[in-house]
């Protein structure tokens, strides 16, 4: 009956630890962070540092802007201006801007500055730009002066025009080299290094296969120009994506150009040459009519000229023939009809074959017009049919005078028409118009941002060293917490603190970060003697008073100290846990049972090489190799002459001797063993022992590697009774140990 509500609260419990774990696991990162506070603002500082070098080395992007107008071209038909709002039309600034980018006039423009000839001076790596941007000359053609010796280099004042450089096509794109000689000489380099070309500036040079002509050249002896030929189309549509193009406000008809570029020159006169290339072209465009129209009569007008001569030399002729014959008044009045009719008959076809090029023959317009010239047509045939009531002579007399009169007016007619296209076509100013030249700022380059370049690698760094740290702090599995270790049931019976006072005692340079040291010297001090008051030993204590709890079930008094992987800190723990227990008044024996690599004799200041591997070995009794030390109670047996098998001795029958001699004569008995998961030797010692515990070190051991320990240790039948953690380091995420709790005597 009482299972329900113990499930419940077991639900209960389980739900609530989620948000504790993750709670926790918030604040190690956060500790984790603070711990690294140092490497992440010299990280941070290193970037810092990067951006405002980077700003202040950095090239200068100058941009170029201007502005053309385009005008509305013809009007809407009557009475639907209001209904033009209502159907989507393309505004004509866009048509224009793709007009402007097109490759007819950015390739016009390539053409006619030579941009896909590049040539520049060679500058001295990262410093070199700056240098060369920053040198002010007071006068023309003055040269900054070298830095570091560097003469092929330019720093400041050199100046290099090339107009023609005609390369094979295999050698477009590849890099030559120009170099200036004395006396306004110059040498061209291929990419081989090889001299292909020499010369003067302003000759002509050539060798059969490249053309170089170089207009202006100002640089020192041995100064270095990097010289290319690049590929048209490419150069083009380069050039096509740098320019920008855009319309201001919608169907406004102003079109905003720019172009950016390290050369502030280079930038104006592109931008200005397009603008002058596009405004001429739109010219051009706008008076192709009246062109085409004139080119049309200055055909046809020699051909009326001949026509008008020939029909006065007939009526001429005829009235030499007929002796003088004049023309009645009737036959005058007839004729200034028909005179008047054929001339309006022409004026008719002119505006025709007008209207045949903008409409079709069904529009509306041109069919109105040919109507117009039927009724024309029909009145003058009326006229014609009544000429031929009158006498053969006035006839003949009406057709050659018609002839005469009509090819006169239509010469005149066509000749007014030519002069008026012809001021047409001069008149012409197009429907575009530059309203501001292309211009730079060159006080405010727009680029690079170089407040937004240091803060952004002050930012970039910030991420970079929390993200390093925060890698480093999940890649890294050791051990900082030692409710980890009671989680997988090892009880945890002191976390003991590291100790700076002992790096000065045994000469140990550690990093505390990966809790790793290097053994420089080997003192002859104990903390526990030097400093009783250091936070270590009084971890000690606390693990002296759990052990006389923990050692009563014991089967005996001696005690067995391992640990999973050397540079633990088994031996300091040993040590210093020995002289606590014997300054309580007890009898204390600590024996070193790591017969490989052992060291207790130098911590005591003892110089006998005799030890437990003597004692194993039977060649010497207990007393033979028992030491004293300066700790009142306290014994010790080293570890002796090095044997060649430690495990077999200590599975002899001597080592159970050993440990009963020992065991009667002293009150506790400590034993430093040897790393378990290195050899086997803690778990011989360990069976002999009543009691048996682990040294594990902060950040250094895996939880996996201690439950391994554990494991080595059970598969051979021994209890591990607890754990030490040991060089516990302060830190943001673990203030509350010991660290926190420091209570020092008033001096």
């Amino acid at each position: 009956m009482n299972a329900q509500p113990h499930n419940i609260a077991a639900n209960k419990q389980n739900t609530n630890q989620p948000a504790a774990n993750q709670e926790i696991d918030l604040m190690a990162l956060f500790g984790a962070l603070i711990d690294r506070k140092y490497f992440i603002i010299a990280v941070t500082t290193l970037f810092l540092l990067a951006g405002i070098v980077t700003a202040v080395f950095s090239t200068p992007i100058y941009q170029a802007t201007s502005m053309i107008q385009v005008e509305e071209t013809g009007g809407s038909v009557p009475g639907l201006d209001d209904m033009a709002g209502m159907f989507e039309s393309t505004s004509a600034a866009i048509t224009e801007i793709e007009l402007l980018k097109s490759r007819s006039v950015i390739g016009e423009a390539v053409d006619s500055l030579k941009l896909d000839i590049v040539a520049k001076p060679k500058l001295f790596p990262f410093i070199g730009g700056r240098a060369f941007r920053k040198f002010n000359p007071t006068q023309t053609n003055v040269l900054a002066a070298l830095s570091f010796g560097a003469s092929s280099y330019a720093w400041g004042g050199e100046k290099i025009k090339v107009f023609r450089f005609d390369v094979p096509n295999y050698a477009i794109g590849s890099e030559y080299t120009l170099v200036a000689l004395a006396n306004n000489q110059l040498a061209l380099q291929n990419p081989n290094g090889e001299t292909v070309l020499t010369g003067q500036v302003g000759q002509e040079l050539s060798n059969g296969i490249i053309n170089l002509t170089v207009r202006e050249l100002n640089a020192r002896a041995g100064t270095e120009f990097s010289l290319m030929r690049r590929n048209r189309l490419n150069t083009v549509l380069d050039l096509q994506a740098d320019i920008g193009a855009s319309e201001k406000g919608k169907d406004s008809g102003i079109i905003n150009l720019s172009l950016q570029s390290a050369d502030a020159n280079y930038a104006e006169k592109v931008l200005n040459k397009v603008a002058a290339i596009y405004v001429q072209r739109n010219v051009k465009r706008n008076s192709a009519e009246a062109q085409k129209s004139l080119e049309f009569l200055e055909v046809q007008l020699p051909e009326i000229k001949q026509q008008l001569e020939a029909a006065e030399a007939r009526f001429n002729d005829y009235q030499i023939k007929r002796q003088s014959i004049n023309i009645t008044l009737e036959t005058q009045g007839v004729l200034e009809q028909v005179v008047k009719l054929e001339t309006q008959l022409q004026e008719l076809e002119l505006k025709r074959l007008e209207m045949s090029r903008k409409f079709k023959k069904n529009h509306p317009t041109y069919q109105g017009l040919l109507e117009q010239v039927a009724t024309v047509k029909q009145q003058r045939n009326t006229l014609v049919a009544e000429v031929g009531k009158l006498p053969k002579t006035q006839q003949e007399l009406l057709r050659l005078k018609r002839d005469i009169e009509v090819s006169n007016q239509i010469y005149m007619l066509l000749l007014g028409k030519t002069q008026e296209l012809d001021i047409v076509r001069a008149g012409t100013v197009g429907n575009v118009r530059v309203i501001d030249f292309a211009e730079v700022n060159r006080s405010k380059p727009v680029k690079p941002k170089k407040a937004l370049i240091v803060v952004m690698a002050t930012l970039l760094g910030g991420m970079l060293a929390v993200a390093i740290v925060l890698v480093q702090k999940a890649m890294h599995k050791g051990v900082e917490d030692p409710a980890e270790i009671e989680a997988i049931g090892l009880p945890v019976y002191a976390s003991v603190p590291y100790s700076d006072y002992q790096d000065k005692l045994s000469g140990f340079s550690r990093i505390r970060k990966t809790g790793k040291a290097a053994k420089a010297n080997k003192e002859k001090s104990i903390l526990a003697l030097d400093n009783p008051a250091d936070l270590s030993i009084e971890a000690l204590r606390s693990l002296r008073t759990s052990l006389h709890f923990a050692m009563m079930e014991a089967k005996n008094n001696v005690i067995a100290i391992s640990g999973p992987s050397p540079g633990v800190g088994k031996s300091f723990i040993s040590v210093n846990l020995a002289a606590v227990l014997a300054q309580s008044d007890k009898k204390v024996l600590i024996v070193d049972a790591d017969m490989r690599k052992g060291y207790l004799q130098t911590q005591f200041g003892l110089n006998t090489k005799n030890g437990l591997s003597d004692y194993l070995s039977g060649r010497l009794n207990l007393a033979e190799v028992t030491d004293t030390t300066l700790v009142a109670g306290l014994s010790v047996v080293t570890r002796g002459q090095i044997p060649p098998n430690p495990s077999e001795l200590l599975m002899h029958s001597n080592f159970s001797k050993f440990i009963a001699e020992v065991s009667a004569l002293y009150d506790l008995v400590i034993i430093d063993t040897p790393p378990i998961l290195a050899v086997t030797d803690p778990a011989i010692v360990s069976a002999h022992a009543g009691t048996t515990l682990l040294v594990t070190r902060f950040g250094q051991n895996h939880l996996r590697e201690i439950e391994l320990t554990r494991n080595r240790f059970e598969q051979n039948g021994i209890d591990v009774k607890g754990v030490v953690f040991n060089g516990v380091v302060k830190k943001a995420s673990n203030a509350y140990g010991y660290y926190g709790y420091e209570y020092k005597s008033d001096e």
